[in-house]
């Protein structure tokens, strides 16, 4: 084991692969050369070659078309769009090609590509380096959505997503790639070293897709989370000392129903927890099967703390950020409902 950052940890994903599988390639926006804007790819063009790790042009479009048809020929292309917010030019690629092609062409062809992208906001990126779209993935059927939220996730999922016969979208929470966060701005992140799960194997491992893990037991109200605010439930629940039950999804498609339903049937109350905005948002379709599944056991409504429904606004991120205050008042209503 070794003592890794998130960012460290996708790192030594990639140069796994890249050493076990001759098929698997990276290419994307300064991810050669350079090492990718956070660094993700340092090191890998002159340790693998260029061929297997190259520059792009800045075209998103291009960069996903390119991958579905290295995929559909064997490949296993894993491709960087510098952040989140840029890739809506290679969503017809996507939506259009990547997701359907085995079932257009009856399972002899398919996409095994994966999309890294960080995103989220926390790093005052404004409105056009901040978003949260994966409640635009998961719609799609044919696409995976993953967002890890430690480390040793960050590591096995990859590994997962890459070797996976689908198309994966990857979503990197950035602000939580240098270390772990409590949700306050005006505190400094906590060395990385302090982290759950930041003891990282050096080699090859797997983290099955489709997997929830419970991050913290608890019998009176369960909360759901992902990526970054995973980090700000468990310190609202450090804060309020309620005895709630913190689930990392890890996984949004395919989802962990059955961990979702044991925990809400046990404590009989929800809060879900974005940082997305609250209309159409993924916490929407959760409250729908936590509500399916579990009506007759929900003691009151369930409660979503999520992001606003405007842009995301650069001078008033830390208002727009779920913050362990605002879960903390979901918790509250949610016990007092």
């Amino acid at each position: 084991m070794t003592q890794m950052s998130m960012i460290q940890a996708i790192h030594s994903a990639l140069d796994a692969l890249l050493a076990r599988d001759p098929n698997v390639l990276i290419f994307g926006e300064d991810v050669g050369y350079f090492g990718g804007v956070f660094r993700a790819t340092d090191g890998l063009q002159a340790k693998y070659g260029p061929t297997r790790c190259f520059d792009t042009p800045l075209s998103e479009g291009g960069i996903v078309a390119t991958a579905i048809g290295m995929g559909a020929y064997g490949l296993r292309p894993v491709v960087e769009i510098q952040f989140a917010d840029y890739i809506l030019p290679a969503y017809d690629q996507l939506v259009s090609e990547a997701a359907r092609l085995r079932y257009r062409s009856g399972g002899e062809f398919w996409a095994p590509i994966t999309v890294r992208a960080p995103y989220g906001g926390g790093i005052y990126g404004g409105q056009t380096h901040s978003a949260s779209p994966e409640a635009l993935f998961t719609h799609v059927a044919g696409l995976k959505t993953i967002i890890p939220a430690t480390p040793y996730d960050a590591k096995g999922l990859l590994i997962a997503a890459i070797e996976d016969d689908d198309p994966v979208i990857f979503l990197e929470p950035k602000r939580i790639y240098n270390g772990p966060f409590d949700g306050r701005h005006d505190v400094p992140a906590k060395p990385w070293t302090d982290e759950p799960g930041s003891d990282v194997p050096e080699g090859y491992y797997r983290v099955a897709l489709g997997s929830a893990a419970i991050r913290r037991a608890g019998g009176a109200v369960t909360v759901l989370a992902y990526g970054t605010m995973v980090h700000v439930a468990l310190r609202a629940v450090e804060e309020t000392g309620i005895d709630a039950e913190v689930i990392d999804l890890r996984s949004l498609v395919p989802l962990d129903i059955e961990t979702i339903t044991a925990s809400v049937t046990k404590t009989g109350r929800c809060v879900i927890v974005h940082e997305a905005t609250r209309y159409g948002g993924f916490g929407a379709e959760l409250s729908a099967l936590v509500q399916e599944r579990c009506f007759y056991r929900l003691e009151a409504p369930i409660v979503r703390v999520t992001g606003w429904d405007t842009p995301y606004p650069h001078a008033f991120e830390w208002d727009y950020f779920p913050s362990p205050a605002r879960v903390a008042k979901g918790l509250r209503q949610a016990l007092e409902g």
